[in-house]
């Protein structure tokens, strides 16, 4: 993946710039389509002027399209892009309190600020509303904080919910987005030709540009659907850094350096015992949680969504089964996880204190111990020792989140 972070590669006062210039360009070109007049953005809800409509959902399917077009394509990564956690029934009823608002006032929060950089009176009063409205809201969501958080469903999409390849999503939106822009544009076009405010030169210009943006988002729709989205074979395989890091020996995290990080108030330790269920209730370490190798896909929103600091540890009774897993972990870069060196075996030799008996000669991967009773984690070794002072890590290495932001409205 390319490095597209503007601070790391020019600094903070020129990376802050081209935010500014971005959010600058952004504005400009919200004022450039009218959104800063209150009477063009209500005139959609009665269907007179769908100018606001046809140019947002429009920027939308292109910034879809282009978007998962650069991911198939290798040069994105999907899981480092900020998906707002879905929280269904408070989401719906704020898409509708939104809406009102914007009937109502004639902005949404984006525009209200074009408007108000514009020297628009209404606009000024209508940030001022918001402000005040976030302010309240903030004193008194403790009152309803129970529905403020109902029905969460983490990083839901369309996709999951429907069990459709991405690539046919992204297709069927922009089609039927399509079929949405020019259904807008028809019922505007009839309005204003009923009103004479219509010429047919400018009906013939809108339709030629509609008719270009058109082609071409159906253009990225197929070259979508052909190139398909990137699997973690994909994503692996195009990995040089981390299979370097396996090659090297990088990947695999020593017992005395897990049982460090177990401790650590700077670490988010999570342990995933990958072996079956049989060994792991005879023994498995304090906090480890037991998941199939098929269950990796399930944990990506957790482990994503997990806070900064998070390091994962994998294990198996030696390391083959881990290794597995830990590809499908890291294969997008997205989550810090380690192999659990030597496995639960190492672990019993480092920390068992001659407690079980060994096993001469085992099959690879199996457990390599007699353990008498089904304890599980009521062993004494298998809670990590704590150390006596903090020693430098020389295998786990946090890793800093990608940063992510909030959508909006424009």
């Amino acid at each position: 993946m390319a490095p597209f972070d503007p601070v790391a590669i020019l600094g903070k006062p020129m990376g802050y710039m081209v935010f500014v210039l971005f959010g600058m360009a952004f504005g400009a070109s919200l004022e450039i389509a009218g959104f800063g007049v209150a009477h063009k953005l209500v005139g959609q809800f009665y269907f007179k002027d769908q100018t606001v409509f046809k140019t947002m959902f429009t920027s939308v399917l292109v910034a879809m399209a282009l978007l998962f077009l650069t991911i198939g394509l290798g040069w994105l990564d999907y899981d480092r892009i900020f998906v707002p956690p879905t929280y269904l029934w408070p989401g719906i009823l704020g898409g509708l309190l939104l809406g009102f608002g914007i009937i109502i006032g004639g902005y949404c929060p984006g525009t209200s600020l074009v408007s108000t950089s514009s020297g628009h009176l209404d606009g000024v009063f209508f940030v001022a509303g918001v402000m005040a409205g976030g302010l309240l809201f903030g004193s008194v969501v403790d009152a309803f904080w129970g529905f403020y958080n109902a029905s969460f469903m983490g990083r839901f999409t369309l996709s999951e919910w429907l069990g459709l390849p991405t690539e046919v999503i992204v297709a069927i939106v922009i089609v039927f987005g399509l079929m949405l822009v020019w259904g807008s544009d028809l019922i505007e076009k009839a309005w204003k030709r009923r009103e004479g405010m219509l010429t047919p030169e400018e009906s013939k210009k809108d339709k030629r540009i509609l008719l270009i943006i058109s082609v071409a988002l159906l253009v990225m729709a197929g070259a979508i659907l052909i190139i398909g989205q990137p699997t973690l074979a994909d994503a692996w395989n195009a990995n040089a850094e981390k299979q370097a890091m396996l090659a090297e020996g990088r990947a695999f995290a020593p017992p005395e350096e897990v049982s460090q990080a177990y401790y650590d108030p700077l670490i988010n330790i999570v342990l995933l015992d990958v072996r079956d269920e049989r060994d792991y209730n005879l023994y498995h370490l304090e906090n480890a949680r037991r998941i199939e190798t098929n269950q990796v896909p399930e944990l990506y929103d957790e482990l994503l969504d997990a806070p900064e600091g998070t390091v994962v540890i994998v294990m198996s009774n030696d390391e083959a089964r881990a290794i597995e897993v830990w590809k499908q972990l890291v294969a997008k870069n997205s989550i810090n996880a380690y192999v659990l060196e030597g496995g639960v075996n190492n672990w019993i030799e480092t920390y068992g204190n001659g407690q079980f008996q060994k096993i001469a000669d085992h099959p690879d991967d199996e457990l390599g111990w007699v353990i008498p009773d089904a304890l599980g984690d009521k062993w004494t070794s298998a809670i990590p020792p704590q150390p006596h002072e903090h020693e430098p890590y020389e295998i786990i290495k946090l890793q800093k989140k990608a940063p992510t932001g909030a959508g909006g409205c424009g």
